[in-house]
């Protein structure tokens, strides 16, 4: 305990404010914990030190690999290139199906075996040849301040930063923390609050929210991921009303990918989606008029190739993580009607593929 109080003393947290009872009152996300001397927040990392908020996990990771950026999943963001994902412990969420729970349900720093500084990260990424780095694994908001102080580091250096995350966040964090941020993939975990509150303990309408700021406010680009869950979030009604919201209130352009669902941590008995639960998931979206949607966790080779959606044409054809044909031009075209592509391309030299690599910043 010595050393973790040491590292959070040195790294005082944001967004907070002492309460008239005693108490002081995390003021990152919605859950708006109230802690007394030595508690932490639901998240696990923020806690209260010495009467005042202190992040728990700066410069400590639960482990670094360089990705390839589609498996975040971000298919209009540089498609191709390498990542650098890397994330802490904790998360400010309670979902049952968590498929990351080893990491973002830990309640031990012993999952935080690597440690590195901000410069160090931006460095690795650059010796490496990463174009982005990812905060990812667990919901980097609350780690925000060692992602906000990361993501300068990497910007000094020609690096962009891609936050993966449910966007469980308040209005004045959500405004700082995503000033740092290039892209993100934003978990839009069902189109229900009672979803939300029973099977994530959360609600839905700050996740909203952040949407709604992110795609009419900055310049992030923008993707999102749901997750369909067998009898759960998947009926008819719930992805219409749910693609119906996106098309209207963020816009058609912004791509939505439909991920298959398989039994974990605290839902072992629901079945895994089956294929066609994420076609017919697709084709609804297409009936509402959003224009790039994708398919994951399945080998589906259409589910994954982006096409014009204009001459319809395949202008990217993946298989899981592999680019077997590339055709959007540097400008971010279709080279056939010369339709705008929406996203951020560039002259593309090859694909990272479908491999892993744990790497050390140094």
């Amino acid at each position: 305990m010595d050393e973790i109080i040491s590292a959070a003393e040195r790294y005082p947290a944001k967004y907070w404010h002492p309460l008239d009872d005693g108490r002081i009152q995390c003021d990152l996300c919605p859950r708006d914990c109230r802690l007394h001397e030595g508690q932490r927040g639901a998240c696990f990392v923020r806690g209260r030190i010495n009467n005042a908020m202190v992040l728990t996990t700066y410069g400590r990771s639960s482990g670094f690999c360089v990705d390839p950026v589609e498996k975040k999943p971000l298919y209009h963001f540089y498609p191709g290139s390498s990542i650098l994902s890397f994330g802490t412990a904790g998360c400010n969420l309670a979902c049952k199906f968590c498929q990351n729970w080893d990491i973002s349900k830990s309640r031990s720093f012993d999952k935080l075996a690597d440690l590195a500084i901000p410069e160090a990260i931006a460095r690795t990424a650059a010796r490496i040849n990463c174009k982005s780095v990812a905060f990812t694994y667990n919901d980097p908001v609350i780690f925000a301040e060692y992602a906000m102080d990361t993501a300068d580091a990497c910007h000094e250096l020609g690096i962009k930063t891609v936050a993966v995350t449910a966007g469980y966040i308040h209005d004045t964090p959500r405004r700082d923390f995503f000033a740092k941020m290039d892209a993100a993939n934003v978990d839009l975990k069902a189109f229900t609050d009672e979803f939300h509150v029973k099977y994530c303990g959360a609600r839905l309408q700050p996740v909203l929210d952040t949407l709604i700021y992110l795609c009419r406010e900055t310049k992030v680009w923008v993707e999102l991921t749901t997750l369909l869950i067998p009898g759960l979030n998947d009926s008819n009604e719930e992805i219409a009303a749910m693609t119906a919201w996106i098309a209207k209130e963020l816009g058609p352009d912004v791509p939505l990918h439909f991920t298959a669902f398989h039994p974990d941590y605290k839902m072992t008995t629901i079945p895994a989606t089956p294929p066609e639960s994420l076609a017919r998931a697709r084709k609804i979206a297409q009936d509402a008029g959003l224009r790039y949607i994708y398919v994951g966790n399945v080998h589906d080779r259409a589910g994954d190739t982006t096409s014009c959606p204009c001459c319809k044409k395949p202008l990217v054809v993946r298989d899981w993580y592999n680019i077997e044909q590339y055709r959007i031009t540097p400008d971010g075209h279709c080279p056939d009607c010369h339709a705008a592509i929406a996203g951020h391309f560039e002259k593309y030299t090859g694909a990272f593929g479908r491999q892993r690599i744990p790497v050390t910043p140094t």
